[in-house]
């Protein structure tokens, strides 16, 4: 499913880029004024857009520059399989912390919180309610660990291992991901999109 919705995203890709080329090169677009951006003495670049609706709740965002086309040869898988070390004990939120510390505040795992890893990046989506005082904070602070404060043990790279391994089994298993592998190399030209399927 995750690779027939990425055949469709560079599809839909491709027709957005012929129809932008379409438009005037002279249009600009119009900055969206309600949106802070700013960037912190560590080189982040942070955006900032109000929305009241939801109601007290934050939605927090961590777009990390390292996906599938910048691995080795020797490191296919490797980004993916970072996304998933990033939940099994970070600096502050050890072993099981961080799953315990979010469902203490009613975030759930698959419906709100989420995190992919494509072609050139890796993301995170952390909702955070901000009911109780404290919450805030603390995503900011799962976000800093995500960004460098995983604890990567030998006991959950192994125990990730076979979790990567069966979605890896799971996805080539199917028509679709087999007919990708096909025609990818044509609609990329070949190129190093074709040889670095996010895992």
């Amino acid at each position: 499913m995750k690779v027939t919705i990425l055949a469709l995203f560079v599809l839909l890709g491709k027709t957005a880029i012929l129809s932008a080329h379409a438009q005037s090169a002279n249009q600009t677009l119009s900055p969206d004024n309600a949106v802070t951006l700013g960037r912190l003495p560590n080189g982040l670049t942070y955006y900032i857009r109000p929305n009241g609706n939801p109601s007290k709740k934050v939605e927090l965002r961590l777009l990390v520059k390292a996906g599938s086309l910048q691995e080795d040869d020797d490191q296919l898988g490797l980004a993916h399989f970072m996304e998933h070390m990033e939940f099994n004990g970070l600096k502050h939120f050890p072993k099981n912390g961080l799953v315990n510390y979010l469902q203490k505040i009613g975030v759930q795992f698959g419906a709100d919180l989420y995190a992919e890893t494509i072609f050139d990046n890796t993301y995170f989506i952390l909702p955070v309610p901000t009911d109780k005082p404290g919450n805030l904070e603390n995503g900011f602070q799962i976000l800093a660990d995500w960004a460098g404060g995983a604890l990567i043990t030998t006991d959950e790279v192994n125990a990730e291992r076979q979790i990567i391994l069966e979605e890896s089994r799971m996805s080539t298993r199917n028509a679709d991901f087999r007919m990708l592998l096909k025609y990818l190399p044509a609609m990329t030209n070949a190129s190093r999109y074709s040889q670095r399927l996010p895992g």
